[in-house]
């Protein structure tokens, strides 16, 4: 793995040595110049779809104001053209993509089998823009007319084989999914629901071949060693390109808070369930500030991230229809008991729970929830009358 931070164009250039392609680093842009003819797959707004006569590939960083102003497709696609210029290529034979990203937090992940290489280039960003396929849909677009967000994974993938157009596809196929993977390894929320993200709605994605290669290649799928080494790459670019941007990253991931804020769930919600535990129960009386202030203590603990997310796992299952109602909410009953420890005659009250289905829960999973989020204020609580 290759971080372009506080590296040098040299560097890039050295990274890629393999490609005979050069990357020029600009405080907004970066630019993959193509040595000779070369096929490209991509999704931009600018000279997208399949093309042979492109000379470059650049990833911009866009300001929000841009991305304001950009309310149809023609807007983009001029705004590009302006980029290209100011970079002194050709409008007419390059493509461009498109981030809010800093072109400083790009990762690169060049692997090789043989005579086989492939580089990922990303940016990457989810933390306004994660999304789920199948998630509420953000703008319906009319005539081209619609209202762009930020955040979003860009990739840029470099293959020194020549491939056929159809086989392309399949190299766009393998990458998308490698993407998935890497969110999925992190746990990345979706913003717009209860489930994992599988990219952002905005990403995009230029693929580089080389027709003049002696390597001819006809299946990029995950049977395939190019489909294998195109996995790899954008497993461990987008990873760190993650982190690199936003802080996603294993250790980010292990937080109780950080796992429960995929349910909507936050500190001032753990904080009113602890007031009506006081209430209810002989535990003496905390301030908001001490509780918080435990249960920030609390919640970078392995074990208790490893309860918490089994139980998250079990409303998940339930959702996807994986597992019977019943069985679920007995099962996370008993996790949420040995996991924390709670009075079992205090199992009564939590977060309210017609407010949890109307937030988009099944009954059954409103009541792990519940559960779960009241055993967790307790646990502090206790932690603080010890």
């Amino acid at each position: 793995m290759i971080s372009l931070k506080n590296e040098t164009i040299e560097c890039y250039e050295h990274s890629i040595e393999h490609y005979e392609h050069s990357i020029e680093c600009y405080e907004r842009s970066f630019v993959v110049r193509l040595p000779g003819k070369r096929n490209v797959f991509s999704t931009s707004w600018l000279n997208g779809g399949y093309r042979e006569d492109l000379t470059a590939v650049f990833n911009h960083q866009v300001s929000l104001d841009v991305c304001e102003a950009c309310q149809t497709t023609e807007d983009v696609k001029t705004y590009l053209e302006s980029v290209a210029e100011s970079l002194d290529l050709d409008p007419n034979t390059v493509c461009g993509l498109m981030t809010c990203a800093y072109m400083q937090n790009t990762a690169i992940a060049p692997i090789s089998y043989r005579d086989l290489y492939v580089c990922a280039i990303v940016t990457a960003g989810i933390d306004e823009n994660g999304g789920r396929a199948g998630d509420p849909a953000s703008y319906y677009e009319n005539n081209e007319n619609y209202e762009p967000i930020g955040g979003t994974i860009n990739t840029i993938l470099i293959i020194n084989a020549d491939l056929p157009e159809y086989a392309m596809g399949k190299v766009l196929m393998t990458a998308t999914e490698a993407k998935a993977v890497a969110l999925q390894q992190l746990m990345a929320r979706s913003i717009y629901s209860h489930g994992i993200a599988t990219g952002s709605g905005t990403d995009m994605i230029a693929i580089i071949t080389d027709p003049n290669s002696k390597l001819h290649i006809s299946d990029a799928g995950k049977h395939s060693t190019l489909g294998e080494l195109i996995g790899k790459s954008v497993i461990s670019a987008t990873t760190e390109a993650l982190r690199l941007q936003t802080g996603l990253s294993p250790e980010s991931q292990m937080d109780v808070l950080v796992r429960l804020s995929r349910f909507s769930v936050t500190e001032e919600d753990l904080w009113q369930i602890a007031k009506e535990l006081m209430k209810k129960s002989a535990i003496n009386t905390v301030s908001q500030e001490i509780f918080l202030k435990n249960l920030r203590n609390c919640v970078k603990n392995p074990f208790l991230v490893a309860v918490t997310s089994a139980i998250l796992h079990i409303i998940d299952e339930v959702e996807w229809g994986l597992l019977p109602q019943n069985e679920a909410e007995k099962v996370a009953s008993f996790i949420i008991m040995e996991g924390f420890g709670p009075d079992k005659a205090s199992l009564e009250f939590g977060p309210d729970k017609a407010s949890l289905i109307e937030n988009g829960f099944g009954s059954v999973e409103a009541s792990i929830l519940q559960h779960l989020t009241k055993a967790i204020s307790e646990f502090v609580l206790r932690g603080i009358n010890c």
